[in-house]
């Protein structure tokens, strides 16, 4: 196999797919006391339709809390802190370009060069986005907001796997100065 075929063969298996790395940013208020904040009561605030999704990253995001140390309040009213989960999804395209034949160059001042074809395919993916906010209960103030960005898959199981990752990620020194104390 000659290294313009190689290439081909690379372009060609690359063409369907999109680069898209899960991003997960964490901010807080640094003035915050978070170890007042024991228990908490969290809700959807924003919905994106999807009831069942929505069950599972409450269902998390719930689980996660509880593990850093965090107890569920029986009284979402007494709760020390409240988290307000906000969700949304966005259609995104990736254009990927395929070049063959013909030869790299421009040819005599740039113009001319050798007969190739160019093909571009437009691949359409689903980009879901959660927000994590952390609100004092009794001052009202944000003091923690969580934002985790990934493509979606058609599979449930996959995209629940991207939920607990970014979880992990987004809570991962929760409370915002546990890992000094340690």
């Amino acid at each position: 196999m000659n290294s313009r075929t190689l290439a081909v063969v690379a372009a060609l298996s690359l063409a369907g797919t999109t680069a898209f790395a899960q991003e997960v940013k964490v901010d807080y208020d640094h003035d915050a006391n978070f170890a007042v904040l024991k228990t908490f009561a969290a809700k959807i605030g924003t919905t994106w339709n999807n009831p069942i999704s929505e069950k599972r990253v409450l269902g998390e995001i719930e689980q996660t809390l509880t593990e850093k140390g965090w107890t569920k309040a029986a009284d979402p009213a007494k709760a020390d802190a409240i988290v307000v989960l906000h969700g949304a999804t966005k259609n995104q395209k990736s254009l990927n370009t395929f070049y063959s034949g013909g030869y790299g160059g421009y040819g005599w001042r740039g113009w001319g060069g050798g007969m190739g074809t160019a093909t571009t395919t437009v691949d359409e993916y689903l980009v879901g986005t959660l927000v994590v906010d952390i609100f004092d209960a009794k001052s009202k103030q944000l003091v923690f907001r969580g934002i985790a960005q990934d493509e979606l898959s058609d599979k449930p199981e996959k995209n629940q796997k991207k939920l607990e990752k970014a979880s992990d990620k987004m809570f991962k020194d929760f409370p915002p100065g546990s890992k000094d104390k340690k």
